[in-house]
Formats: C-alpha cells, sequence, structure tokens
C-alpha cells in the first residue's frame, strides 16, 4: 500500500487504501499541541515559534485563535472541556475558563519556578499530569532562555486542592504523554538532554495504581528513525507516535505495527473528527491528516 509500511499484518485492517494522506495546510514554522474540540468542530494547535494558536475548521481554513499565546506548547481539555495547555514563556499551566479568561492553574513546584511545560493529559479522576523538561527555556525560538530552578521531571496536579506532585523525577527530557484507555498504564516520551551528542531517547511505560501511584517505568518502545515527541492512543491501546518518517503504529506489548509515512518530520498528532477517526498530523511547517479504521482515546 502506497504510503504505508506494513510490519504487522493487523495494521493493514487499521488504514484504508481509499483514504490517503491530506494536506491541510503550510507554511508554519513548527506545529505542536493539536487537540481537537468536538462542540466547536475544530482544531486547534500552535505554530509555536510564531507565538499564537491556530484553529482550523473544515471548509473555513485556518485563523488565528490567540496570539500572542504565551508560547503554549501541549495540550488538552479537562473533563469540564477546557483547554488546559502548557506554557514555554509563562513557565505554567493554564486553563480557558467558559468565558475565554485564562487562568494560571501552577508555576511553581516547592517554591521554585517550574522550567517549560510541555505536554499534558487528564485523567478521569481530574488530576492534570504534565511534563517539565527545560527545551522551551533553552533558547529564544520557543519560548526565551532563562534559568532553570529544578531537574525536569514529571508532575501531577490536582486542581481541586492545588497540590503539585512530583510523579517521576529520572527523566533527562520528559516530553509526550498518553494513557492507555484503561488509565492503568502512562506511556511517556523521554526525548533526552538534547545538549548531548547520544541523548536518552524512547518511550516508557509506567504502571498506574488506583490512587495515581506510578510504577516500573521500562522502555516501552524506541523509535527509530528520530524520536517519539508526541503521541496518542486509539480504542485497542494502540500507540502512535511521532517520528522522523512519519506516525507509527505501535501495539500494547511494544512492537512496531507498521507507519504511515509523510513527507516531513512529525512532531505531534492528536485523533480527532465526529468519531475520532481522523487523525491530524503535525509535520513540521505542515498540517496533514488521515482517516483510520480505528478510533482515537479523547474525553471529552
Amino acid at each position: 500500500m502506497d504510503g504505508f509500511e506494513i510490519h504487522d499484518e493487523r495494521f493493514k485492517h487499521y488504514v484504508l487504501a481509499n483514504a490517503p494522506l491530506e494536506e491541510l495546510g503550510s507554511g508554519f514554522r513548527w506545529i505542536e499541541g493539536p487537540v481537537w474540540m468536538g462542540d466547536a468542530d475544530c482544531l486547534l494547535f500552535q505554530d509555536l515559534p510564531r507565538n499564537r494558536t491556530m484553529r482550523w475548521i473544515e471548509g473555513a481554513g485556518f485563523s488565528v485563535y490567540r496570539a500572542p499565546s504565551n508560547y503554549a506548547n501541549g495540550q488538552t481539555r479537562d473533563r469540564e472541556g477546557r483547554l488546559i495547555a502548557c506554557s514555554h514563556r509563562g513557565r505554567c499551566l493554564t486553563r480557558t475558563e467558559y468565558d475565554g479568561t485564562v487562568t494560571t492553574l501552577v508555576e511553581r513546584h516547592a517554591g521554585k519556578r517550574l522550567n517549560a511545560p510541555n505536554d499534558v493529559v487528564v485523567k478521569s479522576d481530574g488530576t492534570i499530569w504534565f511534563s517539565d523538561p527545560v527545551y522551551g527555556i533553552s533558547n529564544d525560538y520557543e519560548g526565551g532562555r532563562q534559568t532553570s530552578e529544578q531537574p525536569p521531571a514529571l508532575y501531577r496536579f490536582d486542581p481541586r486542592t492545588g497540590e503539585i506532585q512530583v510523579m517521576a523525577g529520572d527523566f533527562d527530557g520528559p516530553n509526550g504523554l498518553a494513557f492507555s484507555p484503561d488509565e492503568r498504564r502512562l506511556y511517556v516520551a523521554e526525548t533526552g538532554d538534547q545538549s548531548k551528542p547520544d541523548p536518552r531517547q524512547y518511550i516508557r511505560v509506567f504502571d498506574v495504581a488506583p490512587d495515581g501511584a506510578l510504577s516500573g517505568g521500562d522502555v516501552f518502545h524506541k523509535i527509530e528513525p528520530g524520536y517519539c515527541d508526541g503521541m496518542r492512543v486509539d480504542e485497542d491501546g494502540n500507540v502512535w507516535s511521532s517520528a522522523a518518517d512519519g506516525v507509527h503504529c505501535i501495539s500494547p506489548e511494544g512492537k512496531l505495527m507498521g507507519k504511515i509515512l509523510v513527507p516531513h518530520p512529525v512532531s505531534n498528532i492528536t485523533f480527532g473528527g465526529p468519531t475520532k477517526n481522523r487523525l491530524f498530523i503535525g509535520g513540521s511547517h505542515t498540517l496533514y491528516s488521515i482517516f483510520l479504521d480505528r478510533r482515537g482515546v479523547q474525553t471529552p
């Protein structure tokens, strides 16, 4: 099948021969943080180096949703449908309220400033989990060079109590996040210390206890070529990850099942559309999409 690589026979049933990769638009500097807004029938994503959040609507095209965005990166929705975003420049998590105002949720841990929150997911209990590497404060292109006050870490924040807790601190550069459909697993991309010639780069998997405690953290899969920046999970628990040559589909056992080949390195992805079977792909400076015979897991 043109445009795909099949590494497992099951992947043949995930892709559709009559649904090729579509280019939706180009001219962005670096696409990050795509999130589907089903009630508004639109996709939001970051044109990160331009410091703006973009909106795409089928048939209407692109428009600016928010500028400046405070160099927002990863974003998701909470269980009430509000937009939760990571800010590089603000070194914080924000929430967009129903009336459009923006609330800063958390910006410090143990009295020290966060680094540059990168990706975020919301668990069914309402807790907000986010990665906090130094990428957004290490240069002026994606936020502005600032001094780090604490090591990179994976955090859990409870907006009801205001409690913030380090869930895992043995990362060089935690990045993309995704829960399994039953929330018993948490996948975290380790993109490493990129100032080093050979950074650690792979996807790790943690077991999640009913109270949210993590255990494990073993290597789940190593993306080649490139590395995992962002990822999403489908209804069967397969992990769909960004890569240098496109999007890789990985089974719950950590086996590469197949690839969607994309002309440019992929930064981040998300499922969307009325039935969540359309995969939106940030391919460097170009936004793509493709319809699949699988539905992504996203709530709401």
